[in-house]
């Protein structure tokens, strides 16, 4: 069975998001409104809506990091990643978490870059050679 994720968070600026979003991160605009915009983020419906985005804190502790939560994610194959990484870089994207290699020849080996939108949300973008590394223990 193949499913698909609905998220819908916040954003300050709806102008703002669909440069963020759309010309930065590649995302396809979808349906909107004065209020709110859908984009097709990889593959899954990312719904913006202006408000006041969550509170976010630096509590989650994976591996030598504390990273922002809540936050979204993105699993992305490998030479997906790389690209995504070389555009973001290109554009001077500024990383909270740069590029790089997370649990290096363990079980779970991934690459993992984080940075924020331009309303704050936080945003991890993880890459794999193997997408049964995902779940590994």
């Amino acid at each position: 069975m193949r499913s698909l994720f609905h998220l819908a968070i916040h954003v300050t600026d709806l102008e703002a998001a669909r440069r963020f979003y759309g010309d930065v991160l590649g995302c396809t605009e979808g349906r909107s409104t004065d209020s709110w915009v859908d984009f097709d983020c990889f593959g899954h419906q990312l719904s913006l809506h202006l408000g006041t985005p969550f509170p976010v804190t630096r509590t989650g502790r994976v591996g030598d990091h504390m990273v922002m939560m809540p936050h979204l994610g993105v699993v992305l194959p490998l030479p997906d990643w790389l690209a995504l990484s070389e555009r973001l870089q290109a554009q001077g994207v500024s990383f909270d978490i740069p590029p790089q290699i997370r649990f290096e020849g363990e079980p779970g080996e991934q690459r993992t870059m984080f940075f924020f939108d331009p309303s704050g949300n936080p945003i991890e973008v993880k890459g794999f050679a193997d997408f049964d590394g995902l779940f590994a223990a």
